[in-house]
């Protein structure tokens, strides 16, 4: 069966109708442009505003360890009793993790130390947890880097004693 010229024409009229269709959808209006004012309110909306005061927290907010605590640690062990392990750069570890302590890859288990900032002389009695990953440095407390006199974006390099 041959289709015949009417069915031929029927159906190009059926699709030159659908292209006069499709045209009329994209002959839209323009949108109107924002003014200065729509723009300003949408980016009020947009932006978050700062943290409250209260949910910022400071190192002194996040060093929760006593005076006496500080004190013990920062008296220097008898130089007989301990280890030069090597030394390190340090960066601040977990802020939120207590206590007077070093993560570092020159120990392979836990043990008692000392840290030392040869930039001031001031050491630091503490914990010696491994890290894994030699080279990586080594992540330091809070408080311990406080004892030392280190500003919390420096990466002193320190000296690491094991007692």
């Amino acid at each position: 069966m041959r289709p015949t010229p009417l069915a031929a024409a029927l159906g190009l009229a059926l699709v030159l109708a659908g292209c006069a269709q499709v045209t009329a959808l994209t002959d839209r209006p323009t949108a109107p442009q924002a003014t200065e004012a729509q723009v300003s309110a949408a980016t009020a909306v947009t932006r978050a505003p700062s943290p409250r005061p209260v949910a910022r927290a400071t190192p002194a907010q996040l060093d929760t360890t006593t005076p006496e605590q500080r004190a013990a640690a920062a008296q220097a062990p008898a130089a007989s009793a301990e280890t030069r392990l090597g030394t390190t750069v340090g960066s601040l570890g977990n802020p939120s993790e207590g206590g007077f302590w070093i993560k570092t890859p020159l120990v392979q288990e836990r043990a008692q130390g000392r840290i030392v900032n040869p930039a001031t002389g001031k050491s630091a009695q503490v914990e010696l947890i491994p890290l894994t990953g030699g080279g990586s440095g080594s992540q330091v407390s809070l408080p311990a880097l406080q004892l030392l006199g280190v500003s919390l974006t420096d990466l002193p390099t320190l000296e690491v004693y094991r007692s």
